[in-house]
């Protein structure tokens, strides 16, 4: 993994922006793990990639069901967003069929920490939310697969 960005993400029209460069950049295989405490943004961000690849409509918080699924198309890629806050083992996240709902997708893992972490894996960009004043700020740890397409 190279050396941590800092984006300061001042308030939603920034964290909109932000979104889109990750959405821009994203591919089949991708992992975009987000990390930070409850409030941090981190379903907020999840939004902004799903809006900036085609979704349109809601984007209901996976904390209940685990995973959402979205197709492709209309998306560009087909996408698989996760929460695991939930999960109290990380071979839940195996049990509940993860590995099924990667292939072909990118999948965005809010609690990544929760179903074992992704950040060895080099298709993971590793998003870390603080709260900032009323904004934000992102530190972006990229796996080597991202180095060279950086938001």
């Amino acid at each position: 993994m190279s050396k941590a960005a800092r984006h300061e993400l001042p308030d939603l029209a920034a964290m909109a922006a932000f979104g889109e460069r990750i959405a821009e950049r994203l591919r089949e295989g991708d992992v975009v793990a987000l990390e930070g405490g409850l409030g941090a943004g981190k379903t907020t961000l999840a939004r902004a990639i799903l809006a900036a690849l085609g979704h349109e409509g809601e984007v209901p918080s996976p904390t209940f069901t685990i995973i959402e699924t979205y197709d492709a198309p209309p998306l560009r890629i087909a996408v698989a967003h996760a929460d695991f806050y939930r999960l109290e083992d990380p071979a839940e996240a195996l049990e509940l069929g993860l590995d099924d709902y990667r292939e072909g997708a990118a999948l965005i893992a809010e609690w990544p920490d929760h179903a074992g972490g992704f950040a060895h894996e080099p298709s993971c960009l590793s998003i870390l939310l603080e709260t900032h004043g009323a904004g934000r700020i992102a530190i972006v740890k990229p796996g080597t697969d991202w180095l060279g397409r950086m938001p």
